[in-house]
């Protein structure tokens, strides 16, 4: 290749990069700006304005980003589904066995929504007021989300692991438990740490799966003391 290809294409790539790292950072820095505003006033008494004054920004720099509110709204709930949808499998692709892919996966899950508890509220509060097509977007992409766990559970199933059962009212149930967090934070925090919170849940979920012959074989899955009261 001439040295004067070499020496064009580099900086086009290297201002690629930087310019999409700015951008991530910017949207990074609105999303959070106005996922803080919807929390305290509710997205219907949000304003741009509002959330450009939180975010330290211009109006008319969020409208770069995004045509009007129920943009912003949709896009603060689905960056927590996004966000969803590479962790998840991440964390379940190195693990082989079955069993432990369950575990990763609602680890991996849970600790997305604990990196992202005010959104995911948001994510119940507010979906609600999206349009249809947006709210068909939500939905689509939490069967997404969903479908690393489900597919764990169909193998663990498969495997001779878990008991016969409806495979995907056990994963879902999984991805309940780790929305409770959010949910239920109140209650939970004054009870356990989160790294408790993850043990406990997977370990009741492992003791309903499992067939109790493989009990022995997970036991540092399983509990077997509770939590006081």
């Amino acid at each position: 290749m001439p040295t004067s290809d070499i020496s064009t294409k580099a900086p086009e790539t290297a201002d690629e990069a930087a310019k999409a790292a700015r951008s991530d950072a910017r949207t990074t820095q609105l999303l959070r700006a106005a996922t803080e505003v919807m929390q305290e006033r509710g997205a219907h008494a949000t304003s741009m304005k509002l959330v450009a004054e939180r975010a330290g920004v211009s109006v008319g720099l969020i409208y770069r980003y995004y045509a009007n509110k129920d943009e912003l709204v949709q896009a603060v709930i689905t960056g927590v589904l996004d966000q969803m949808a590479i962790e998840v499998p991440a964390s379940i692709a190195p693990v082989e066995d079955p069993v432990r892919r369950v575990a990763a996966g609602f680890t991996a899950y849970a600790e997305v929504i604990r990196d992202n508890r005010a959104a995911t509220l948001l994510t119940y509060r507010e979906t609600g007021q999206l349009g249809p097509q947006a709210r068909e977007t939500v939905k689509q992409l939490e069967l997404k989300t969903g479908q690393p766990m489900l597919q764990a559970t169909r193998e663990a199933i498969a495997a001779g692991y878990f008991r016969p059962m409806d495979a995907r009212t056990y994963s879902y149930d999984l991805l309940i438990a780790a929305h409770s967090w959010a949910l239920k934070h109140w209650y939970y925090t004054t009870r356990m740490s989160f790294e408790t919170f993850v043990k406990t849940q997977i370990s009741i979920h492992l003791y309903a799966g499992l067939k109790p012959a493989y009990y022995e074989a997970y036991s540092d899955l399983l509990l077997t003391d509770t939590i006081a009261d």
